[in-house]
């Protein structure tokens, strides 16, 4: 018996031995330096050949493999700002396992590097007052079925107070989610930051899931003027006239922005597009052949902007939708700053469009 008990000793200790060779080492990644400097690690013994992408570089870099598995690099000083990346192993890409800040997206995983400022920047956790961002379903009678969005209401709100509130309805970019806005946006922090300095008044955010397909994307527009603009007056303290509702978005949701607010001008007095993708049919069945009465609309539209980056895929598409809107004598005011198709500069157009929004 106890020859058995030794025996069956030994073949617990390799098989554990075992185990721990098979089980990859803790490891940092990503780790920002103070000097804005980051490394980021990987393990795996078998790969052979790691690189890393992200939208602080130009191309992808490679990374070197040590002996224990361990794959790493460390790229100069980045600017600081919110950044997407992910790893190349062997010809699949992965978001990095070792970092549990995920970009929220339907079709990609990345992962999220922070880059923090010297001095606070827009979307950074500062020492203010916080909203709240609260999960919610609502009934889509469009689409029929229940669907999720996100409500952020600002610091101090009472849903049981007199104040009422404006809102904007903030839609994500195509194959993002209801979460994008927050997890990679920010909006919540940006609002909150704004807000304390007095540069925002305090008003609702809500981010509906944008994506509709299979069923026709036109849907999302009756969605948002017949289903969730009448959820968020039921259930919420806020002002339900034009003049206390904005539509913002980016990218898909950019062009989703459009269809909605210029079409729906006495809903919306606010309309904010950023590099919005307008190559869609149902932009086409509202634009092509469109004569607005673009004295009534002036007066309805207290604001109508357009963002975009200069290296921004889309810049020339929108630079042609601006003049188009123009052309219909449409008081537009473009933002042309430099940048890509990114969540970097989305932040910024949104730090903007909140300064100016129900004023």
């Amino acid at each position: 018996m106890n020859r058995l008990v030794y025996l069956l000793s030994i073949l617990t200790v390799a098989s554990l031995s075992a185990r721990a060779q098979q089980r990859p080492p803790a490891i940092s990644s990503p780790d920002v330096h103070p000097d804005h400097s980051i490394t980021f690690r990987y393990f795996s013994r078998n790969a052979k050949k790691v690189t890393l992408s992200g939208e602080f570089l130009k191309a992808p870099v490679p990374l070197t493999k040590d002996t224990s598995g361990i794959w790493s690099v460390t790229v100069p000083p980045v600017k600081p700002d919110i950044y997407p990346y992910s790893f190349t192993v062997d010809s699949v890409q992965l978001a990095d396992p070792s970092n549990t800040y995920i970009f929220a997206n339907e079709r990609f995983k990345r992962s999220i590097v922070d880059v923090p400022g010297d001095q606070p920047l827009v979307h950074s956790l500062q020492n203010v007052p916080h909203g709240k961002v609260s999960y919610r379903y609502y009934k889509s009678g469009t689409l029929g079925t229940t669907r999720q969005l996100l409500v952020y209401t600002p610091p101090g709100f009472n849903p049981n107070g007199k104040t009422r509130y404006p809102v904007l309805y903030l839609i994500h970019g195509g194959s993002d989610t209801e979460e994008t806005w927050t997890k990679v946006g920010r909006a919540n922090l940006i609002a909150d930051n704004l807000i304390a300095q007095g540069k925002a008044k305090p008003m609702l955010i809500v981010m509906p899931y944008g994506n509709v397909r299979p069923a026709p994307m036109p849907d999302f527009t009756k969605d948002m003027v017949n289903d969730i603009v009448p959820f968020i007056e039921a259930n919420y303290p806020v002002i339900k006239e034009s003049k206390g509702r904005a539509v913002a978005g980016f990218s898909v949701g950019g062009g989703q922005t459009l269809n909605i607010g210029l079409t729906n001008p006495s809903t919306f007095a606010y309309v904010c597009s950023y590099a919005p993708y307008t190559a869609t049919e149902e932009f086409k069945k509202n634009f092509t052949d469109w004569s607005p009465n673009a004295d009534q609309m002036n007066k309805q539209l207290k604001l109508f902007t357009i963002s975009v980056g200069t290296e921004d895929f889309l810049y020339e598409p929108v630079k042609q939708n601006i003049a188009m809107f123009q052309d219909k004598k449409l008081a537009v005011k473009s933002y042309i700053v430099p940048g890509g198709h990114t969540w970097m500069n989305c932040k910024q157009y949104l730090a903007t469009t909140l300064q100016e929004l129900f004023k």
